[in-house]
C-alpha cells in the first residue's frame, strides 16, 4: 500500500453548513452616527466562527467571533444605514459561508437583489 492510499483513507469529507439566514439577523441602526451593529440568533453550526460583516456600499465593516452557541453580537458599530448592502460571512474550521443582505428600516435584513 502506498503512502498516498493510506493518507487518502484518513480524510473525512466535511459536511457543508448552510449560509446565514436573513431572518436570524438584526441590525441596530444609529441614524445620527451613520452606523449600525449586527446581531445573529444562536445557530450551533456557527459555534466559535469568525464573522465578517462588510458594508459593500461604504467599503468598511467589522470582524468578530461567534459565541459557543453560534450567536453573534451586537458587534462594534460599523458605517451603515438603511438600504445598504452588507456581506455577512461565517468562517468555521471546515467551511466559509456567506450571504449578501440589505438593511431594512426596521433593522431586519432582506436579500440583496
Amino acid at each position: 500500500m502506498t503512502l498516498a492510499a493510506v493518507a487518502g483513507g484518513c480524510v473525512t469529507p466535511s459536511i457543508p453548513i448552510p449560509p446565514p439566514e436573513p431572518e436570524r439577523m438584526t441590525f441596530t441602526i444609529d441614524v445620527a452616527a451613520g452606523a449600525a451593529r449586527f446581531s445573529y440568533a444562536p445557530t450551533p453550526v456557527y459555534a466559535d466562527a469568525v464573522v465578517y460583516v462588510f458594508n459593500r456600499d461604504r467599503g468598511q465593516g467589522v470582524i468578530t467571533t461567534a459565541r459557543p452557541d453560534g450567536s453573534v453580537g451586537p458587534t462594534d458599530p460599523f458605517p451603515a444605514g438603511v438600504g445598504d448592502e452588507v456581506a455577512i460571512t461565517f468562517e468555521t474550521e471546515d467551511s466559509i459561508v456567506g450571504r449578501c443582505v440589505r438593511i431594512n428600516s426596521d433593522g431586519s435584513a432582506g436579500y440583496c437583489n
